[in-house]
């Protein structure tokens, strides 16, 4: 198989193509034949060795990724053969071993594809959809009304597109954060009315009360949004990409957090959730960057320096069926 690895920690060139032995499924997995892989933030500073998450860090080489989506070509001892030839998607957990042509995953953990719905999404479903479908829910978006003004940042981002349709779907008002006129563009597309441009200077200034603030960058942004939050009004945090990670101290105006210990024991519920959502409609994961299983070194390249929209997902020469 060939799968992408890095030997140490480091700048993006520490990824390199390898040629690896063919991975043998134990008793009860399945082996799939990845078509599509997902590629996270996170993935940049485990590479780095600046950041891990809440994992711990990987034991060396090791093919990074978590996501993939494919065909099962081959299953272990235990599993009915039914399962060869069916399309399928699954999320592989900290250790990893996505950015490859080949995958093992517990049978228990693989979703068979639903109907409509190619690799490249589904990677984008299992891994950031369930996220945002956890969000939303520990959120408290249900019963929104039109009314109630909810901020999403980075609302072009993989998770943000999610979020906004979340927000619309509940029946509240998103409004967008979104650096630069394509990813305003992106976000109005995905629900954002209105979708601020965060270099405009007086973006903030065009904020009105809110209701609701979620929140993945911290640093300015998030603090101009907290402080346009209505008495009442709570800021959910599940992350802080500027580097800046706020303190708040506004009883009436609360923060939650909400990654971690608070999802960790529902994440195959989300995962399902997640699907079905992308299935129907209802959150649609918004593909924005695909790069050759080959490029994993300039997907990070991209990802570091902001240059993506949406889910930034890696492809095989696997043909999709």
């Amino acid at each position: 198989m060939h799968a992408i690895r890095h030997h140490a920690f480091g700048p993006t060139d520490v990824l390199r193509l390898e040629e690896l032995p063919d991975l043998v499924p134990a008793s009860g997995q399945v082996r799939i034949a990845v078509e599509a892989a997902g590629v996270h933030l996170l993935d940049t500073s485990i590479r780095a060795g600046e950041s891990f998450g809440a994992g711990e860090p990987p034991t060396l080489p090791v093919v990074p990724g978590r996501e993939v989506a494919g065909a099962v070509d081959r299953v272990g001892p235990g599993v009915d053969p039914a399962w060869i030839g069916q399309r399928v998607v699954a999320h592989l957990g900290f250790a990893g071993g996505g950015y490859a042509d080949q995958a093992v995953v517990d049978v228990t953990r693989a979703y068979v594809l639903p109907d409509g719905l190619d690799a490249p999404t589904a990677v984008a479903a299992i891994g950031t959809g369930r996220t945002a479908t956890a969000i939303l829910e520990l959120a408290g978006v249900a019963g929104l009304t039109a009314d109630d003004v909810v901020a999403v940042t980075s609302a072009a981002g993989g998770l943000g597109v999610l979020l906004l349709q979340g927000v619309r779907h509940a029946g509240g008002t998103a409004l967008g954060v979104a650096g630069g006129p394509a990813k305003v563009a992106l976000a109005a597309r995905y629900g954002a009315d209105p979708s601020l441009d965060r270099h405009d200077p007086d973006w903030a200034a065009q904020v009105p009360a809110l209701a609701l603030v979620l929140d993945g960058v911290g640093g300015e942004v998030g603090q101009a949004l907290y402080d346009r939050l209505a008495p009442g009004g709570r800021l959910v945090r599940y992350g802080w990409a500027s580097g800046v990670q706020n303190a708040y101290d506004d009883p009436a105006r609360p923060v939650v957090d909400v990654l971690g210990p608070p999802i960790m024991s529902r994440l195959a519920e989300f995962e399902g959730a997640a699907l079905d959502a992308a299935a129907d409609g209802t959150r649609v994961p918004h593909v924005g960057s695909v790069f050759p299983l080959a490029d994993a070194a300039a997907a990070h390249r991209a990802l570091e320096a902001s240059a993506v929209t949406g889910k930034v997902v890696l492809v095989t020469d696997r043909p999709a069926r």
